[in-house]
């Protein structure tokens, strides 16, 4: 778990790093060209190094320990941070290029100046988005084949946003950037400045559309997502293997952070049991499935009879009769 941290790190520090650069760049061309895109994608840049410094935050306020008053940790915290930084994608990229863009498409024409300097930003933009976007990909595709999945549906499951994130608006950059250079050649060749304002506008949809997936993701876990179901399967299978286990009644698993999950199994034992072999076996399955997972951080086994009706009528309301 500290060499994914550090990975993860890493790919932040890397973004951070190309997309400040990037910003300076951007507003500077835009400045001097007077290209909407340009400016849009400057903005599009400064809220991509936000973005980075509060997923820098994420991952040192998370994996602070466990205390008296948060006694499962501060995993979740990392999904609060990367909530942040969809938010801050949303406030200071899209609507900033909306703004830009509307400016210019129902405004008056606006003349392009110099843009042979808006060319070679972008194109030095797009070296610069696409290493810290292959820092990304690298990193998922090793961890996805780790889990022996393919790169989308390790996407679905991952429960580390800082990554998600990266990948997400690098690739948003890397089509913002190829939509500014479309506005700004339109611009240039026709010279009318719509084309600048629609390229503008589409950067805009393009990150409102990025900031609704991360959204959408880490709201998910701070909500408290189900475990990988590669866990819940295995782990269902494991207890129901067990010679003191008659039944799995209910198995409940949560989210509390990266690599952390919290597991509830409540178990119909044998009935021959004395209270002494209970705990006994239950300190023994707990060990061997965390020996097997250990991503579950915390697990709880509860003796429970299978024909309680209560229980019943609740495991049904969640699952249906299966």
């Amino acid at each position: 778990m500290a060499e994914e941290k550090s990975e993860s790190k890493l790919t932040v520090l890397v973004a951070l790093g190309a997309n400040f650069a990037i910003a300076v760049l951007k507003l500077i061309a835009g400045v001097i060209t007077g290209s909407a895109a340009m400016l849009a994608e400057a903005g599009h840049s400064v809220a991509d190094t936000f973005t980075e410094a509060l997923l820098l935050t994420a991952l040192r306020r998370s994996s602070r320990p466990a205390d008296r008053a948060h006694p499962f940790g501060y995993g979740k915290e990392r999904y609060f941070w990367s909530l942040m930084a969809a938010v801050s994608i949303f406030t200071s990229g899209a609507l900033f290029a909306f703004y830009v863009g509307f400016k210019t498409v129902f405004g008056e024409p606006e003349e392009q100046t110099s843009p042979l300097v808006g060319y070679a930003v972008l194109g030095l933009a797009f070296v610069l988005e696409g290493t810290s976007w292959l820092r990304a990909v690298k990193q998922l595709r090793t961890e996805a084949a780790e889990q022996n999945r393919s790169v989308r549906r390790y996407l679905n499951l991952i429960d580390d946003p800082t990554v998600k994130t990266v990948f997400y608006e690098d690739s948003a950059a890397l089509v913002g950037i190829l939509l500014a250079f479309g506005g700004l050649a339109l611009h240039d060749v026709t010279g009318d400045s719509l084309w600048d304002g629609l390229a503008s506008v589409l950067i805009g949809v393009l990150l409102a559309g990025v900031a609704y997936l991360l959204g959408r993701t880490n709201l998910g876990l701070l909500i408290g997502r189900q475990a990988d179901p590669a866990i819940v399967r295995g782990a269902r299978e494991m207890l129901a293997a067990e010679p003191e286990v008659e039944v799995v009644v209910d198995l409940l698993t949560m989210v509390t952070g990266t690599d952390q999950v919290l597991m509830c199994a409540r178990l119909d034992f044998a009935d021959d049991l004395t209270a002494a072999d209970l705990e006994i076996a239950c300190v023994r399955i707990a060990g061997e499935l965390r020996a097997r997972f250990p991503d579950l951080d915390e697990i709880f086994l509860e003796p429970v009879p299978r024909t309680d009706p209560e229980l019943r009528a609740r495991v049904l309301a969640r699952y249906g009769d299966v």
